[in-house]
């Protein structure tokens, strides 16, 4: 059996998904788009449950909406799951009514019904269930009640009756059934409905003339089609409203006393600016190092170990500086900030699981709209703290092209979890008293950054209105933590094995590149290797902002472009190489002053992203020549803004 998991976003979908499904999940790709598709095993059977993307109508607006209808149209789905937020019945009833045309069996699951009992709100289940036609079950997803009598239905009393309600009145019905009767295929009456509604997306490809009928339609009710359509929906949702749902004085709730603080228009932004702080804080921070610490002695113990048991066993010296200064060196230098990487996560899927961060886009919204972006934008940047290349992939929530494609230019400028390695290696060294504050003031340089060059692009390239922005304001609720660390697990697990994958590969190719001269002689001097000549063929590029033409602080940079961690591990590796035991005792890094390695930090964090993200913007421009000029912009933009930070730092450096 196939089940269909479909309803509003932040109605609880995903949550009631992992509760059905368990551990018995898959994650993959949407064919032909790169969204994510879950799929999983019904607990206590075989039934397959598929996790449909948030919609909240069928009208082809967004690539969501899309593919939970071509999902219906082409799959052959058996039960569909749709459900509801107890606490918004009205809205949710929206995407039911339309659902009902594709004649597919069909269980309500009335989510949040806690909530709705909080606010007021008195659900009858049972006179609700009747003035639909539909199983209705209880449940609350956060306090996981109503989840077994869910299963039982759904296993035991599978629902088989598709005897749905006649929503519309006439002559729009019998136009409707009319129609459906020349249509040789499935879902017959929401095809129906589509091309009467001459949807731009399904109509073109039905071989039916129904213009006559859509005439005598739009002479009959003297308003479109579509229009019709919706006002009959919602006079039928407001009967069901009036049977079923009653409410009492609406309690003052917590979320309305919590946003007179948190949105206040002098108070949000100094919070927003509070918390990120903090976040850092924890992170970077003297909590974030201390655990890194721990790992990296671990991990220096390790090295110091498999050094010796492979010398004891007679291996040669060659292979021992493979796998102990170009393998290990170069792993595990990225590994030692994983605690790092598991905080940060942590704390910015708190605030996204409690609802603060759909709120603070909301209001960022008067911010952005002002250079060209909308609060929207704020998704994608939020994203982006973790991995640049799924947060590019979000801007696709952003209806309006030109502001996409702005999203996905300045996305790359947060700083993300592949950056982080970067900044607190740097910060914990040169800003040992403030190692949190400088690693959170690079997180606001990048707002900032974004903040100019998206008003400096509307000012020069774009001249269009802004469109609005749109969302619903779920209330505050307190994280699940169960779902707080599953996400933050999978995360860092990704950020491994992504990560991993590539260093692996890097930090051998790196190695030999350190050991080898143009001869193939091994074992020469580092400043004589293949590298270090590659390495001084572009220094000179990055002169302006380190104040030297150092070839291993070049070569580092470059091989940011594959994956910013490789920055981080081909600073190990070369220190290792040249006889340094930490990075900056390295006699190719001393020239490193504080100026230059915010500088060295700065450009890293602008410059143009890693292989993966430059795949997904190449795939988000739709063409090539876009995408390289966003990275040349990228880019320039890092080296301006990387120089002027070195040559104001180095003044301030003169004159203290």
């Amino acid at each position: 059996m196939k089940i269909a998991l479909i309803g509003n976003q932040n109605s609880g979908k995903t949550s009631l998904f992992n509760l059905l499904t368990g551990n018995n999940q898959k994650v993959g790709n949407w064919p032909g788009v790169t969204l994510e598709r879950k799929t999983g095993i019904l607990r206590t059977s075989n039934a397959e449950v598929i996790d449909l993307p948030g919609i909240y109508s069928l009208s082809p607006y967004s690539h969501e909406e899309n593919i939970v209808r071509r999902f219906l149209l082409e799959e052959k789905v058996d039960l569909i799951i749709n459900i509801i937020d107890s606490t918004a019945i009205e809205r949710s009833l929206y995407l039911t009514t339309q659902l009902f045309n594709f004649n597919i069996p069909m269980v309500i699951a009335l989510n949040m019904t806690d909530l709705a009992f909080e606010q007021g709100i008195r659900i009858d289940v049972n006179k609700l269930s009747k003035a639909l036609s539909v199983p209705v079950v209880p449940i609350s997803c956060l306090k996981r009640t109503g989840i077994k009598d869910l299963i039982m239905l759904i296993t035991k009393d599978t629902p088989t009756s598709t005897n749905y309600l006649t929503i519309y009145s006439n002559p729009l019905q019998e136009t409707i059934n009319k129609t459906a009767e020349l249509l040789p295929i499935d879902a017959k009456e929401f095809l129906a409905i589509k091309l009467l509604e001459n949807d731009i997306d399904l109509a073109p490809r039905i071989d039916l003339d129904v213009s006559k009928d859509i005439k005598k339609l739009n002479d009959h009710y003297k308003l479109g089609i579509s229009e019709v359509l919706a006002n009959e929906r919602y006079n039928f949702i407001e009967k069901v409203r009036d049977i079923a749902v009653s409410s009492r004085e609406k309690p003052k709730l917590l979320t309305d006393k919590i946003d007179r603080i948190l949105l206040n228009k002098y108070l949000a932004i100094p919070i927003f600016i509070i918390i990120m702080l903090l976040v850092y804080f924890l992170a970077a921070g003297p909590v974030g190092m201390f655990l890194s610490s721990l790992v990296e002695q671990g991990f220096a113990a390790l090295n110091e170990g498999l050094a010796t048991f492979l010398t004891n066993v007679g291996a040669s010296a060659w292979s021992v500086s493979l796998v102990v200064d170009g393998i290990l060196t170069g792993v595990t230098s990225i590994l030692s900030f994983v605690p790092q990487l598991l905080i940060l996560f942590f704390m910015i899927d708190i605030l996204e699981a409690s609802g603060y961060m759909s709120r603070i886009a909301f209001f960022f919204d008067r911010v952005f709209r002002k250079v060209g972006l909308s609060g929207k934008a704020l998704i994608p940047f939020i994203i982006g703290t973790g991995c640049s290349v799924p947060a590019i992939m979000a801007s696709r929530v952003i209806e309006d092209e030109r502001e996409r494609k702005l999203t996905v230019l300045l996305t790359p400028f947060i700083p993300c979890g592949a950056k982080l390695p970067i900044i607190t290696l740097f910060a914990a060294y040169f800003f040992p008293d403030s190692m949190g504050l400088v690693s959170a003031s690079l997180y606001f340089l990048s707002i900032i950054i974004i903040l100019l060059t998206a008003l400096l692009l509307k000012r020069i390239l774009y001249k269009q209105k802004y469109s609005p922005f749109i969302q619903e304001l779920p209330t505050y609720k307190a994280p699940n933590m169960r779902y707080v660390l599953r996400d933050t697990g999978h995360k860092t697990w990704s950020f491994i094995t992504n990560a991993g994958s590539v260093i692996l590969f890097a930090s051998v190719i790196l190695w030999l590149l350190l050991n080898f001269n143009w001869k193939m002689q091994f074992g020469v001097a580092i400043e004589k290797s293949i590298l270090s000549d590659i390495g001084r063929l572009f220094s000179f590029v990055f002169y302006p902002f380190l104040g030297t033409n150092s070839w291993a602080a070049a070569v580092s940079i470059i091989q940011g472009l594959i994956a910013k961690e490789q920055v981080v591990s081909s600073l190990s590796i070369i220190a290792k190489l040249s006889g340094g035991n930490t990075i900056f005792e390295s006699p190719l890094f001393n020239f490193f002053t504080p100026a230059s390695a915010y500088a060295f930090m700065a450009f890293n964090l602008f410059s143009a992203p890693c292989f993966g993200a430059i795949g997904a913007m190449n795939h988000e421009f739709g063409n090539r020549r876009t995408m390289i000029k966003a990275l040349l912009l990228q880019t320039i933009a890092a080296l301006v803004i990387a120089t002027l930070i070195f040559q104001v730092g180095t003044f301030v450096e003169g004159l203290l």
